[in-house]
């Protein structure tokens, strides 16, 4: 049984809940006032009656639940008592059910031509549909629509039905109509999602949009599961086939629309977003972005602007909407105040909110929230662990969790009172806290009890308290992990390291026997010759470029290049370099030399790490970022090793873990405490990607 009972002994949920309470006001405030300049007969509001759903709402007043999850992004969350929807009218003027049930248009004769009044969200699909015409027909009988294509209010003359369907003919010769299939009402199609494949890609495959496959498929509006199955036409019957190939031997020939314009809108890129991160954001392939924006095959840049289809455009990132919300409801925010049983662990986590700094601040929470980026880590890790600690609940581990505000600062914290009061000295494993210097001194703390104090964020060394484990590795541990993965490909490495960087030059000469040093002068000018001279046949040759001068790593570069006919050549940096993102540097050379650089974290597409992204999404409206990542495998892994039936000191001796973004291989050091060595080898593949190296 998962022991979770809410902890009311601090002020810790009152504010939070207050803070939160404060930020939906307002966020629902300028919501609301961002639909003020629609007149009061294009939106409707529906307060939520007790047993409502989003179907009934959507017949009632004969929208989509497409339509009302656009205009309340809330609703898909699910749906609150009293609370109030704003609905989007369906003809543009009616605001009762009554009305809206007039919104379908019925067609007009006129000196015996069928005509048709265009109204909102229809479709040429749709008309075409409706009056059994081709697509080829429909146009001959209104050329406009090649130029100007379907505008709300045209009239639309429908050719006659026995013409429009085996072609119209014109000075007695017949002009073959478009071929279509005749759509019968209880005709539907089916696709199953698979791995890789993207709203555009399928949409692009049916001769639908975007916003067609969203309307029919609600649930997919979030994101888009693998194995999810979505109708592509028609209505499915209440007993479907359940496998892809039942499907696909019922509906043999798919209705599918010959002629389907996908409108386009502009995207700047924001700092830091990646190829990766963006074809998340729009759920497209990185091929099929790069297949739009060209530019995009030398590299992802900051104000690029950017092609995307209009119907998956990201809403407006409002930050403090993307918090997890502490408030009373929030039951997995926990502590004990029942007995444990001998078999159950107890975890405490120690989480810098600083509530009592909050309190006492004049600043709103939404300000608070939008320039504190010490709150935003802590709450984006905290948000992290509560989906751990939901993933355990569901494994049923017997394990209890606390949770503490540690009240941090760089000189100190409240942990010697939490640990008196609440009897930490029991606990199998403490989290936190978040400060090199306070995760020491609860280690010092709980010493005697030998409980193992886990240092999340730290990537310092660590003095030597034999209960203190960093997770994140040192920066020398980052650097030996990539000499050890060169060595070991019996690799010819050479060092190109300028003047400025000693102490990367001091760190090779004292930890890295072997390495050859490229030539640099006293002015720090790099000689080109000097490092070819150093390359060896048949062997891979790893240049370890270390600078920030431009010329240095353009010459060292161009070396490189020209000597891959000749030679083996692969390019390796031991730490960031944020010259290598600049437009100075080419990154198509980059990917050619395959740059390799070690990292803790990796890029993870397995069919967890989509899971664990898709619940994320689900529960929190955003992407995790790295820290919300953290803070998912740091507990995660604790409790898993806690539930191996022995104490966490002997799974950090026998265990290597891997998780979402994060690995965990421990070791104890010489002086005392554990280190983390777990590190990933990265390389710039030559298709754009980030890959993990063999």
């Amino acid at each position: 049984m998962w022991n979770l009972v809410l902890y009311r002994n601090t002020t810790l949920f009152k504010i939070f809940y207050l803070i939160m309470k404060y930020i939906s006001i307002l966020i629902t405030t300028v919501f609301l006032m961002s639909y003020s300049v629609f007149s009061q007969d294009k939106i409707s509001k529906h307060t939520v009656a007790k047993g409502e759903t989003i179907n009934q709402i959507a017949q009632k007043y004969k929208v989509t639940p497409y339509d009302i999850y656009k205009l309340n992004p809330d609703a898909q969350r699910g749906l609150k008592l009293d609370s109030v929807l704003l609905i989007p009218n369906n003809s543009g003027k009616a605001t009762s059910s009554e009305k809206a049930a007039t919104t379908t248009v019925t067609p007009k004769k006129s000196n015996s031509a069928i005509t048709h009044e265009v109204v909102a969200k229809e479709t040429l699909f749709g008309i075409e549909k409706k009056y059994n015409i081709s697509d080829e027909a429909l146009k001959k009988a209104n050329p406009f629509l090649e130029k100007d294509g379907l505008q709300i209010g045209q009239t639309l003359v429908i050719p006659s039905g026995n013409n429009s369907a085996k072609g119209t003919t014109k000075d007695s010769k017949t002009i073959p109509a478009t071929k279509l299939v005749p759509a019968k009402q209880d005709q539907y199609v089916y696709h199953d999602v698979l791995a890789k494949e993207t709203k555009y890609s399928i949409t692009k495959q049916y001769g639908i949009t975007i916003e067609e496959l969203e309307k029919r498929n609600p649930e997919v509006i979030p994101n888009l599961p693998v194995g999810y199955r979505l109708t592509i036409k028609g209505i499915a019957p209440k007993t479907v086939a359940t496998t892809t190939t039942a499907v696909k031997n019922e509906v043999k020939t798919p209705v599918i629309e010959t002629s389907k314009k996908v409108s386009y809108a502009d995207y700047q890129v924001k700092p830091k977003e990646t190829l990766y991160s963006l074809s998340k954001t729009f759920g497209l392939s990185q091929d099929e972005l790069i297949k739009l924006n060209p530019i995009l095959s030398g590299g992802v840049q900051e104000g690029m602007i950017l092609k995307v289809p209009a119907g998956i455009m990201p809403p407006p990132e409002i930050k403090s909407e993307t918090r997890p919300e502490i408030k009373e409801e929030a039951k997995e925010i926990v502590t004990l105040t029942k007995k444990r049983s001998n078999d159950r662990k107890k975890i405490a986590l120690l989480l810098p909110f600083n509530l009592s700094k909050i309190q006492s601040d004049t600043t709103n929470a939404a300000t608070r929230l939008k320039k504190d980026k010490f709150l935003n880590m802590t709450l984006d890790f905290y948000s992290g662990a509560l989906m751990a600690i939901d993933s355990a609940k569901v494994l049923g581990l017997p394990i209890d969790v606390s949770i503490f505000d540690s009240q941090e600062t760089k000189n100190g914290s409240n942990v010697a009172a939490i640990i008196q009061n609440n009897r930490l000295q029991e606990a199998d494993a403490v989290i936190g806290p978040f400060y090199q210097t306070n995760a020491e001194a609860t280690a010092k703390l709980l010493g005697e009890s030998k409980v193992p104090v886990i240092s999340p964020l730290s990537k310092d060394k660590g003095n030597p308290f034999d209960n203190l484990y960093q997770t994140i590795p040192s920066n020398d541990i980052l650097k030996n992990a990539m000499f050890d993965y060169m060595r070991s490909k019996g690799g010819n490495i050479i060092a190109v390291v300028d003047k400025k960087k000693e102490s990367i030059r001091q760190y090779i000469q004292q930890n890295q026997k072997g390495v050859i040093f490229a030539p640099v002068t006293e002015a720090g000018d790099f000689n080109p010759a000097g490092l070819k001279i150093q390359f060896v046949p048949n062997r891979m040759n790893y240049v370890v470029m270390e600078t920030g001068n431009t010329a240095m790593i353009n010459a060292t570069i161009k070396v490189l290049l020209s000597s891959m006919s000749a030679y083996q050549v692969q390019l390796v940096i031991l730490e960031p370099n944020s010259t290598l993102d600049t437009d100075e540097v080419s990154f198509e050379s980059l990917t050619k030399l395959k740059l390799m650089y070690p990292s803790v974290t990796r890029e993870n597409e397995s069919p967890g790490a989509l899971v664990f992204e898709k619940e994320y999404r689900n529960k929190n409206k955003i992407n995790p970022n790295t820290y919300a990542t953290r803070g998912f495998d740091v507990t995660f892994d604790t409790m898993m090793r806690l539930s191996q039936g022995k104490i966490y000191e002997e799974t950090a001796n026998e265990i290597a873990t891997e998780q979402i973004d994060n690995k965990f291989q421990f070791y104890k050091k010489e002086d005392g405490g554990y280190a983390n060595r777990g590190v990933y080898i990265l390389y710039y593949d030559s298709d754009l990607t980030i890959k993990e190296a063999n």
